[in-house]
């Protein structure tokens, strides 16, 4: 459980990290810390609120074969937008203005996935350091 959560806290802030450097129309004026906190915060409700809208939404997710989800991860990453001012991803209700929503959503799910490979990785050679000691 701890690892879980701690890979959707680290994507949360790498895909945030990214989508600020590397996604057009993504703007951000703060420090690190703040960027850090708001990727911490995308993290949090990744793990505490999206499974519990999974299974709200589990017949839309079952009829579009679960494409759903991604509206879903997409709507955490525009509650965290209009909550905090610095970050400036959704800026009006155009294809452009869903489109660095999308982007920002796909680099968070991204970064989970590598973090995920990653420190099953490295529980995999801690596990075999220990059973040589």
């Amino acid at each position: 459980m701890f690892k879980s959560l701690l890979n959707q806290v680290l994507a949360g802030i790498l895909g945030l990290y990214l989508a600020k450097n590397f996604v057009p129309n993504v703007e951000y004026n703060g420090n690190i810390t703040r960027l850090a906190l708001i990727g911490l915060i995308i993290g949090l409700l990744n793990f505490f609120i999206k499974p519990v809208l999974n299974k709200i939404s589990f017949p839309l997710r079952f009829i579009t074969f679960n494409l759903f989800s991604v509206v879903i991860s997409m709507a955490i990453i525009f509650a965290v937008d209009v909550f905090y001012s610095e970050l400036k991803i959704f800026q009006e209700f155009s294809l452009n203005g869903v489109l660095p929503i999308f982007w920002t959503t796909v680099l968070v799910w991204a970064s989970s996935l590598v973090i995920a490979l990653i420190l099953k990785k490295s529980l995999k050679l801690n596990k075999k350091k220990s059973e040589k000691n």
